[in-house]
């Protein structure tokens, strides 16, 4: 059962390590951050992730969160099916010293050959398409719009879609054409719940984000 926000924290303090602790000769700043996010065992229901070289753990997400997420993955999976490429979650997703966990994205039906060597998840180039549906505070809605958005564009993962309840009234971004050495995007295009918007391009080029998944356009005050 997903908790509610009350319950317990939304995003837990990010864990870094500083490069003066660290002894001479030793492993590098990246390696150390890489060996603490491998040994973690946490309580069901946390992730970590490595995000711009900082370990961050958050809890799951509140029942809002998760209905937007079912019900995306219902209508993507509806529209991938009998096709080469699948919606998938809960899964590591691994690129340069980054370590993410998306709600959702897009891969291959047949992964076998993006696993990483060491088993813990699936290279970036896996990924077609990635969506992050923001959580409230200001610490998870900077990682999501921001951060993630600088790591994936780094990653040239294709196709980012941020659904945000907390964007004026709830908004829906797709974000294409990642330019990795920026670490940016050239197509932003953001429209307000109750608009369709399409993705453009990739394994589920035609598919629409509909109100259904994301609710009905909010009346503002």
């Amino acid at each position: 059962m997903t908790a509610l926000a009350h319950e317990r924290p939304e995003t837990m303090t990010e864990i870094r390590t500083e490069p003066q602790h660290l002894p001479e000769n030793g492993p590098g700043l990246d390696e150390v951050v890489w060996q603490a996010w491998e040994a973690m065992e946490l309580p069901e229901g946390y992730r970590a992730e490595i995000i711009e070289g900082a370990i961050e753990v958050s809890p799951t997400g509140r029942y809002s969160h998760s209905e937007i997420i079912f019900q995306l993955k219902e209508a993507l999976g509806e529209f991938l099916r009998g096709g080469d490429f699948s919606v998938r979650n809960d899964t590591n997703i691994l690129h340069q010293g980054s370590a993410w966990v998306p709600d959702l994205f897009v891969t291959a039906r047949d992964t076998e050959r993006y696993v990483t060597d060491d088993g813990l998840g699936l290279a970036s180039g896996a990924v077609r398409l990635v969506v992050e549906v923001v959580s409230p505070g200001k610490h998870n809605q900077d990682r999501d719009r921001v951060k993630k958005r600088r790591e994936y564009a780094r990653a040239d993962i294709p196709v980012y879609v941020i659904i945000d309840d907390y964007d004026n009234k709830g908004t829906v971004t797709v974000l294409t054409e990642p330019q990795p050495e920026k670490a940016d995007w050239v197509g932003v295009h953001r429209v307000p719940y109750g608009t369709e918007v399409t993705i453009p391009e990739g394994p589920a080029k035609g598919f629409v984000v509909t109100e259904a998944i994301t609710g009905p356009a909010r009346a503002k005050k």
